[in-house]
């Protein structure tokens, strides 16, 4: 059974936090801070328990060695902002700079460890850079969800160094409110997903089939259904090698009695730059076209089958909503959770970016910052970071 941080003895304690604040940046500039706004709840209980915090994540591919471009300094500048008190860069994450940085940092009890990936032990998940990060602190406490399934030093291997571990009111949050879809404390429950390829989502699929009571597909992946089932798709996206794997799904949906929802039509174009799309009389799209988005009656039948659900999740964009011609079926789906009384949970970066988009974001639920851990842990698979804090320090 996995700690809150509320079940941990932090007072007084050097507190290891492992966050991920893996943001994207430009000329030096954070330019979406979802990820670190999530997080500050956790570093705040901390604070507020009398903990010294060290806050430690990646950020970028730098490849093991130390790099200004993917120096965490502009997250410090920002977390100073948001926390209203110093929070000094260490030199480095690991070796005696770093432990002078923390002595140094004990007014302000925040102390921001270098990128982790500056050493190739990180990703290595090598045995002695676990034991040189878990070195620094009494208490280990990960607070990122969105590296769970990494089997990495700090989000795996330090971790059995600790009898004082945990899971920050992030990580927690996101395994409850994902938790509530697969296990179903209230029903009914729908899944929406979407995207480019049904490749990416035959794990989902199966392991939501026996667990959902609706399942609506939008999006590219809906034309390897379609044409699974005999249905024209034009030009549209199709993955022909797995036009098997689309009907064994659609049978395996149907004999378990959970309805598995297609677009009934489609808004078409010759190729997406074209501004002025048509719309499909039905679900069949003509030679000369491809699907960018769903019709008008299929938002209108998604947004009647999803009216009775109590939890929705949402996994994939329903169109090519970057462009804005083919933005308007996601975007109104958008609108139906955001005026639903369900449970809305929001998985994905793209699928979270739509609703970001759509101005719809404050009215959901819960908006994973999972990524692929999230999507692993819709598959039913066992992540590495929830593994390691459930694991017991041998005696």
């Amino acid at each position: 059974m996995i700690r809150s941080i509320s079940q941990l003895d932090v007072t007084g304690k050097a507190v290891f936090l492992r966050v991920d604040f893996n943001v994207p940046l430009s000329d030096g500039h954070i330019t979406e801070t979802h990820r670190i706004d999530s997080t500050l709840p956790t570093i705040d209980a901390l604070l507020e328990r009398g903990a010294r915090v060290l806050i430690a994540s990646h950020l970028g591919r730098p490849g093991g060695s130390a790099s200004p471009r993917w120096s965490l300094g502009p997250v410090a500048r920002y977390l100073e902002r948001c926390l209203d008190r110093p929070v000094p860069l260490a030199p480095d994450c690991v070796g005696p700079a770093v432990r002078q940085s923390l002595d140094d940092a004990r007014g302000s009890r925040v102390l921001l460890l270098e990128n982790l990936r500056f050493h190739a032990g990180e990703e290595a998940n090598d045995p002695t850079f676990a034991a040189a990060l878990a070195g620094l602190a009494d208490v280990y406490v990960n607070d990122a969800f969105g590296a769970a399934h990494r089997a990495h030093a700090s989000t795996a291997g330090m971790a059995a160094h600790f009898r004082e571990k945990g899971a920050g009111l992030l990580f927690q949050r996101e395994v409850d409110y994902l938790s509530r879809v697969l296990e179903a404390p209230e029903r009914p429950v729908a899944a929406i997903l979407g995207g480019a390829k049904v490749s990416d989502k035959i794990g989902i699929l199966k392991n939501l089939i026996p667990r959902v009571d609706l399942i609506l597909i939008g999006g590219a992946m809906a034309y390897t259904f379609l044409a699974a089932r005999g249905v024209p798709v034009g030009r549209s996206l199709l993955e022909k090698d797995f036009l098997d794997v689309a009907r064994e799904i659609l049978d395996e949906a149907g004999a378990t009695g959970v309805p598995l929802i297609l677009p009934v039509d489609h808004v078409v174009a010759g190729e997406p730059a074209v501004e002025e799309p048509t719309v499909t009389g039905d679900e069949s799209i003509p030679g000369e076209c491809m699907g960018l988005d769903i019709g008008p009656k299929t938002v209108a039948l998604f947004a009647e089958r999803l009216r009775d659900a109590a939890v929705t999740l949402w996994n994939g964009p329903l169109g090519l909503f970057e462009r804005e011609p083919y933005r308007h079926g996601t975007a109104a789906v958008a609108e139906v959770l955001a005026a639903s009384a369900a449970t809305t949970v929001i998985a994905g970066g793209d699928t979270v970016a739509a609703v970001g988009l759509a101005g719809t974001a404050d009215a959901m639920t819960h908006l994973s910052t999972g990524g692929g851990a999230a999507l692993e842990f819709l598959e039913g698979k066992t992540l590495p970071g929830i593994q390691a804090l459930e694991a017991a320090v041998p005696a």
